[in-house]
């Protein structure tokens, strides 16, 4: 059972999301957060696998919420998706640096929003390809002159070769075809890549992937 905790000041949209989420027999609503000191509060309590955050919230915003969670190691297995009105909300970039999994937008189809919360619980990419490629164009923007990253010395060749294809936004199955292996093969060598380098998601080795140097910005294809 995936346990989820909604955080948003809105209660029609914490309602909203309840209904939907309750009715999946694999998902369960374990709480819900008006501010972001209630959800730092509740994630302690409850320990949910996951925290839909919304970014604007009282006395604690979605931002400083997540750093909190994501800062505490004890709640190292709790994932945040952050929850924003529009894609390129200003404050998107600042919370994947700050340990949060992923983003959606608010109106997202229900569908959409089922599959996000499953795929953040066990590793998998949250975000579509295009959400994901415009994430790393607003990262490469703003990136300032890379700095060496601890760890990356211990990856293989081909691991920081899917690292960079990851750091570019291609799916695990864009980067078998690149590279001519399984889907398995380079779902694999991510998953060694974050273990080594201590990445908690794939959203945070897009984040290394840019710090390091490993991709700079213009490479996107």
């Amino acid at each position: 059972m995936i346990r989820v905790l909604l955080a948003d000041d809105q209660l029609l949209v914490r309602a909203g999301f309840r209904a939907l989420l309750d009715a999946q027999p694999d998902i369960e609503v374990a709480g819900e957060a008006a501010d972001g000191e209630e959800a730092v509060r509740l994630v302690r309590e409850l320990r949910p696998d996951t925290v839909l955050m919304d970014i604007r919230m009282p006395r604690l915003d979605g931002l400083a919420a997540t750093r909190a969670i994501t800062g505490a190691a004890e709640l190292s297995d709790v994932k945040v998706v952050m929850l924003t009105t529009f894609e390129l909300d200003e404050y998107v970039f600042e919370a994947i640096r700050s340990g949060a999994s992923g983003f959606l937008v608010k109106d997202t189809e229900p569908d959409e929003l089922l599959r996000a919360v499953r795929a953040v619980v066990v590793g998998d990419a949250l975000l579509s390809p295009g959400v994901t490629r415009r994430l790393i164009a607003e990262f490469a923007a703003r990136s300032k002159e890379p700095a060496a990253a601890m760890g990356l010395s211990e990856l293989t060749e081909r691991e920081r070769e899917v690292m960079a294809l990851v750091g570019i936004g291609l799916s695990n199955e864009e980067i078998a075809r690149r590279l001519v292996v399984s889907p398995l093969t380079a779902k694999t060598h991510v998953s060694r890549t974050m273990v080594k380098l201590g990445a908690r998601d794939r959203a945070q080795l897009v984040v290394l992937a840019y710090e390091s140097g490993l991709v700079r910005p213009g490479w996107l294809g």
